[in-house]
């Protein structure tokens, strides 16, 4: 035996004593950063924002919706959502009312005017366009810690911003991720951009955000949020003109029984 193998051969013995324990390591940074992002965006109550939405085929041609978006932080799960189609006419009264859970899947229906019928999504079918658009139903609710299992990958810059890249894997079955890598900065843990793989763990789409201002002297929104497909072409950007907290909005506006009733 060589002086080079005797050197080799011991560590090559220990290396899968080693492997995962940096791997737990690595588990439980992802988690420790997550949960500190969740805790610093905790306590913000309610919100109503007027948002524009442009759809863009591959060849560029646009279309252009209007859309009010509420939402109301629910102690001990995850939050509701309410959002609102006004324009063009051919969506106009169209209702999305979401339900994001911890402990169980999350509840959602759509409203639609032209059928004059609340559709409930099933948890097997979140995977698919929320109204032709690049975001999934799945994309809509809120992040909770309990959906994922997480990993810290690295440190890396995002347009010169100093990033914390970590891979979060769904538990549902259901998702149409096999996992997520989100990069968030290490001042605030604002998601700067977010890769999207899926069931055959090929990168489905990216999302980008920008344009971040401060509320409430604490909470960070995100005023422009832009998903790309590179497997279609096509892509979706959200622009959220104003954003107001405190609102007073209330469980009894988040009702699936009152959605055929929104203005």
């Amino acid at each position: 035996m060589n002086a080079l193998t005797r050197m080799i051969l011991p560590m090559a013995m220990m290396l899968p004593f080693f492997a995962p324990v940096q791997a737990g390591e690595m588990e439980d940074k992802g988690l420790a950063i997550a949960t500190d992002r969740k805790q610093r965006d905790a306590g913000w109550g309610d919100s109503q924002s007027a948002v524009t939405m442009i759809l863009r085929n591959a060849q560029g041609e646009e279309s252009v919706r209007e859309i009010r978006s509420q939402t109301l932080e629910v102690a001990d799960d995850g939050d509701k959502g309410l959002t609102i189609f006004d324009e063009p006419r051919d969506v106009k009264g169209t209702a999305f009312l979401n339900f994001s859970h911890i402990g169980k899947p999350d509840e959602q229906w759509l409203y639609l005017p032209a059928l004059k019928r609340v559709k409930r999504i099933a948890s097997r079918n979140k995977s698919g366009p929320f109204m032709g658009s690049e975001f999934a139903y799945e994309d809509m609710s809120s992040f909770e810690l309990e959906k994922y299992s997480f990993l810290y990958l690295r440190e890396e810059e995002v347009n010169g911003i100093a990033c914390h890249v970590i891979e979060q894997v769904p538990n549902d079955e259901f998702s149409g991720y096999t996992k997520q890598i989100v990069w968030l900065d290490k001042d605030h843990l604002r998601a700067w951009k977010i890769e999207f793989y899926d069931r055959k763990k090929s990168l489905l789409k990216t999302l980008t955000l920008a344009d971040y201002k401060q509320y409430k002297d604490q909470y960070w929104r995100a005023h422009t949020a832009t998903m790309q497909n590179h497997q279609t072409g096509k892509s979706t950007v959200l622009k959220t003109a104003d954003i107001r907290f405190d609102t007073g909005l209330t469980d009894a506006d988040f009702n699936k029984a009152s959605l055929q009733r929104i203005r």
